[in-house]
């Protein structure tokens, strides 16, 4: 079987921030229950275990997200860790990941996630003007205390990566804020068009239009290229997969497969969802505590789920891009907006640089 992954909501939808286009906060409002608390350790234990059971001795990923998943506590990592320890009876390998605002890292948390190997990914859109959105419940800026983290994970030798939502203000602003990004030193980026709460289609100026979009992926790109070229490769997780396909890889991220994949997300009362963007009430599979993923994997509504990805909009079926766009990828990002004419131009701009990484 493939690698097994599991997305863990330790603190569920609490966060310490108030982003003022936090998808997880939408979709928390639109289930009867807004959050489930922390994790407790019996939960944990039973998801670790159900965890490597399915798994067979293959490999697994434990990604923890949130809301702010450091809100559940260093001890509560600590005992995820050890129970893993106890139960990897079959040695599967184990890879961890930890999504973060950056607010609550310390020394001894930069410890903790180097001495574990964890992939660290920073939220941070660009310098203080481009994390203009990310804010605490008083309106007060995160944009030190996220770049304070960055500068702790870099001198304890912690493995990061910077997350940036791009806002429309990010996408008119590319070139200022990547220059920031490069500037400090950040060689892996991953870009994510700012989605809409679901079925909003007001005018709000936080979000992407289609223009802004196509001249963010252009001189985004255009960058990614030049830096390449000049010998300071810096990782753009998108651009990344995109030249792999060209070169007929395959892609590394569900999204840009144009379906979705087979993963599990664990909220912290032991409720299981198909995909982070979809931890809603009609969507959930069953709950840790009892079910094994075997069972949930195999229900008609993660099967349901899988094939709802699948549609191919009529106008994509033979489009000369669909091969690298996948009708526009990821099926929430489809959801939020219609960007096939930023995709159009983006390819038809941008499509012959690709030559500059046939080597590869």
């Amino acid at each position: 079987m493939p690698a097994l992954s599991v997305m863990v909501k330790p603190a569920s939808s609490l966060c310490n921030l108030r982003c003022k286009y936090c998808f997880y906060n939408d979709v928390a409002a639109k289930r009867q229950a807004y959050g489930f608390g922390i994790m407790d350790g019996k939960t944990a234990e039973i998801l670790v275990r159900k965890a490597l059971d399915y798994a067979d001795g293959q490999d697994v990923y434990f990604t923890f997200q949130g809301g702010e998943p450091t809100l559940a506590g260093l001890d509560y990592f600590k005992y995820f860790i050890a129970a893993i320890k106890e139960f990897n009876i079959k040695n599967s390998a184990v890879y961890f990941a930890l999504q973060t605002n950056g607010t609550l890292i310390d020394e001894e948390w930069c410890d903790f996630l180097k001495e574990n190997n964890f992939l660290v990914g920073l939220s941070l859109d660009g310098n203080k003007d481009g994390n203009r959105y990310r804010v605490d419940g008083e309106g007060n800026e995160a944009f030190y205390k996220a770049v304070r983290a960055a500068d702790l994970m870099t001198e304890k030798g912690v493995e990061f990566n910077v997350l940036s939502v791009v806002t429309d203000y990010l996408a008119k602003n590319i070139d200022k804020q990547y220059d920031f990004l490069v500037s400090k030193g950040y060689k892996y980026l991953q870009f994510i068009p700012c989605l809409r709460p679901f079925g909003d289609k007001s005018d709000n100026p936080m979000y992407l239009t289609v223009e802004s979009y196509a001249h963010f992926l252009i001189t985004a790109f255009n960058r990614y290229v030049r830096d390449y070229i000049k010998g300071n490769y810096i990782s753009v997780r998108g651009f990344d997969n995109w030249v792999n396909m060209a070169s007929g890889k395959r892609p590394e991220q569900c999204g840009y497969a144009g379906h979705c994949a087979r993963q599990f997300v664990v909220e912290a009362n032991g409720n299981v969802y198909p995909c982070d963007f979809y931890c809603l009430d009609e969507y959930r599979l069953g709950n840790i505590n009892f079910m094994t993923f075997e069972s949930m994997a195999k229900s008609a509504r993660a099967e349901a789920f899988l094939r709802q990805s699948l549609y191919v909009p009529e106008k994509c079926e033979h489009c000369q891009y669909f091969g690298l766009c996948r009708a526009g990828g990821c099926r929430r990002q489809r959801e939020s907006e219609d960007y096939c004419e930023a995709y159009r131009a983006f390819f038809s701009a941008c499509l012959p640089l690709f030559r500059v990484f046939a080597k590869e």
